[in-house]
């Protein structure tokens, strides 16, 4: 999930902003949203964090696989394939995870961006392009579906486990596999469901709530 393309700054204070009108500034807050939100949502965020993901199911694999193997090892020195296997899964494993964490902050950091020159000023019409409804929705399928395959594996495969069948190993290994699949999905489902909102509340200029009405 982290790109090199660095992340614009922060609009200026109200203090000190120097745009000569209004026309400047909603130039200049259409490129940087533009870019933003192709940062958030656009598809090749999508395809990046099934990557990392992907990356990470590859890793715990392998670790998986160690567990199997310590199972079948009968003394120390036939564990130590499952030693190696395990440091080797561990080493793919590790970063992936790290570098999904680091996407994660920088989701957040480009959201909040998202907000504040959002805020700046309002152009239904320039900011049409901004909704981006099919990008969203494909964020919103597919996570759907990777969070309820992995949800699913993470409750039928203990359940269905029977004793002298399925290993500890083999369902330790299935039910990683599923939470991750569930956590890539989650976070696909929190951006969908972020930039819904985004758009509501800074392009559109829907209350927070619509049902509370102000009375007086």
């Amino acid at each position: 999930m982290p790109s090199r393309s660095p992340l614009p700054p922060s609009p200026p204070p109200v203090e000190i902003r120097a745009w000569p009108g209004r026309e400047d500034l909603l130039r200049d807050r259409a490129v940087v949203l533009g870019e933003l939100v192709k940062m958030f949502i656009g598809p090749a965020r999508l395809g990046i964090l099934w990557m990392w993901a992907g990356v990470a199911a590859l890793g715990w694999s392998v670790v998986g696989t160690a567990l199997l193997m310590f199972e079948d090892s009968y003394d120390a020195l036939s564990a130590v394939p499952a030693v190696v296997c395990l440091a080797g899964g561990a080493a793919v494993l590790v970063p992936a995870v790290a570098l999904l964490a680091v996407g994660v902050a920088r989701d957040l950091r480009v959201h909040r961006l998202l907000v504040e020159w959002g805020g700046l000023d309002r152009d239904p019409a320039g900011d049409a392009p901004l909704r981006m409804p099919r990008a969203s929705l494909l964020w919103l399928l597919m996570s759907f579906a990777l969070c309820a395959v992995g949800l699913f594996t993470c409750v039928v495969v203990p359940a269905t486990a029977r004793a002298g069948e399925e290993t500890y190993g083999l369902v330790t290994l299935l039910m990683g596999l599923g939470f991750l699949a569930w956590l890539t999905g989650l976070t696909g489902l929190v951006k969908a469901f972020a930039h819904r909102r985004w758009v509501l509340r800074v392009i559109l200029g829907v209350p927070a709530d619509p049902l509370v009405t102000v009375e007086g």
